[in-house]
Formats: structure tokens, sequence, C-alpha cells
């Protein structure tokens, strides 16, 4: 079925964007609690999860290209 690199990849994509909603909210919920407006705390939101994502992925990229 699949091979143990794609089961990897697919573990670790999984775990990158939950740890990327996790930031985004985070994030949100921050904002708000630092009594920002919705549209303020949306917006630091998706800044936070492009970034934690971005990394992410990266992170991911580096992994596969040293994978023996």
């Amino acid at each position: 079925m699949f091979s143990d690199r794609t089961t990897v990849v697919l573990i670790l994509l999984s775990i990158v964007l939950s740890l990327s909603l996790a930031a985004g909210i985070t994030a949100a919920a921050l904002a708000r609690w630092d009594s920002s407006s919705i549209p303020t705390a949306l917006a630091r939101a998706g800044v936070a999860f492009g970034s934690t994502l971005s990394l992410g992925i990266a992170f991911i990229a580096l992994v596969i290209a040293a994978w023996p």
C-alpha cells in the first residue's frame, strides 16, 4: 500500500496543520484578550497560521530532502 516515506510525510503534514491551526486560534484569542477588534484578531490569526504552516512545510521539505 503506502511506502514508509509516504506515511511519514502524511503524518508530518497532519501534525504541522494541527500546530498551525492551534497557533492561529491562540493568536486570535490573545488578540481579542488584548481588546483588539475582531478583524484585527482574524488578521493576526491568519499571519500566525500562515507563518507556522510555512515553517512546517519547510521542515517537511528538509526531511524529505535528507531522506536516504
